[in-house]
């Protein structure tokens, strides 16, 4: 006797990752180079930290500041405040 459930689950896939375009990867460095220089100059203290992650669904870069030692969201950071940030520390230092 086969007894098989009377609704089966369909396998959900999940969604295809966007390929980013050339000019959002030269985007996306630029901004991973600007999160570099404003963790290194510790400009949101020693407790705090920018984080860089790519968003698959849209190809974006997301920025988020956290707590070094717990990983606690503080708040996210658009990336034009990134750069922004990044380009008047570079001017500081100039």
């Amino acid at each position: 006797m086969d007894i098989a459930p009377l609704h089966t689950a369909s396998p959900t896939s999940a969604p295809a990752p966007v390929s980013p375009s050339a000019e959002q990867q030269a985007q996306n460095r630029e901004l991973i180079q600007a999160v570099h220089a404003i963790n290194a100059a510790e400009l949101f203290g020693e407790d705090s930290e920018l984080t860089f992650a790519l968003d698959r669904k849209t190809g974006r870069g997301l920025i988020r500041l956290v707590r070094r030692k717990t990983r606690e969201l503080v708040r996210e950071v658009t990336p034009e405040d990134v750069l922004s940030l990044a380009d008047a520390r570079q001017r500081e230092d100039g």
